[in-house]
């Protein structure tokens, strides 16, 4: 089971792989500001509790969060110490955190942080070879338990083979969504799947993109199809 926890939402377009942002996008089409960020109604859910005093989302549960903002954006350091502790008390959870700002996370770590909560999970993106040789060495680097890397939109071919030691748990991989979506290569994907084979690392194919291209083709692929199609490709070493 999972859940998704969006405790504060809008972001700041750092690197191209923001260029065509879903948030914006969704945002634009109800008149709001994405580039303003807040604080939301949902920021104490994985700590709420039911009549009977137990907590709505049951332990063992995977929490997605963050996914309409940036954990480790600057904007937000007034409120993560609080999200911190209820991490910290929901221990029983486990976090995804999925951030193009690992450069801050040792600004942002928790005081008690030590070699890293066991309940939490850090992916950093790389959707370029250039994002991919800055971020990647800066993840590498810091004490957390649990490491994973997505490239996502991939937008080019990108050599990994650096960075996959045995720190790093998963590859995720997938292209872009949206009517303004830059073509994916499928070529790109399985070279990464070949490079995490052979460092042992779990690969997934998170999701094809609106444009694929295969066999010399581009396929236009509807936004609700593309993880369905990406798991057809029978490509994944791991399940989730």
């Amino acid at each position: 089971m999972s859940v998704m926890w969006n405790l504060w939402h809008g972001c700041r377009k750092i690197s191209e792989g923001c260029r065509h942002c879903y948030v914006y996008s969704q945002d634009a089409q109800r008149d709001k500001d994405a580039s303003r960020i807040r604080r939301t109604a949902q920021f104490d859910l994985p700590v709420r509790r039911d009549r009977r005093g137990r907590y709505k989302i049951t332990s063992g549960e995977m929490v997605y969060t963050c996914f309409t903002s940036d954990f480790f954006i600057e904007e937000a350091d007034i409120w993560r110490t609080e999200a911190w502790r209820i991490i910290r008390i929901r221990s029983d959870l486990m976090f995804l955190i999925i951030t193009k700002r690992i450069d801050r996370f040792d600004l942002c770590k928790p005081d008690d942080w030590g070699d890293g909560y066991e309940n939490v999970i850090i992916c950093s993106t790389c959707e370029t070879q250039e994002r991919a040789d800055y971020r990647l060495p800066i993840l590498l680097s810091l004490p957390i338990r649990h490491k994973q890397i997505i490239c996502e939109p991939l937008l080019e071919r990108i050599d990994l083979t650096p960075y996959l030691t045995p720190d790093i748990r998963a590859v995720y991989a997938g292209g872009e969504s949206g009517n303004d979506a830059r073509t994916c290569d499928y070529e790109w994907i399985l070279d990464l799947r070949r490079q995490c084979d052979a460092a042992g690392v779990g690969f997934k194919f998170h999701q094809t993109g609106a444009r694929l291209l295969k066999d010399g083709r581009t396929y236009r692929i509807r936004r609700e199809f593309q993880h369905s199609q990406a798991r057809k490709a029978g490509i994944d070493t791991i399940d989730r």
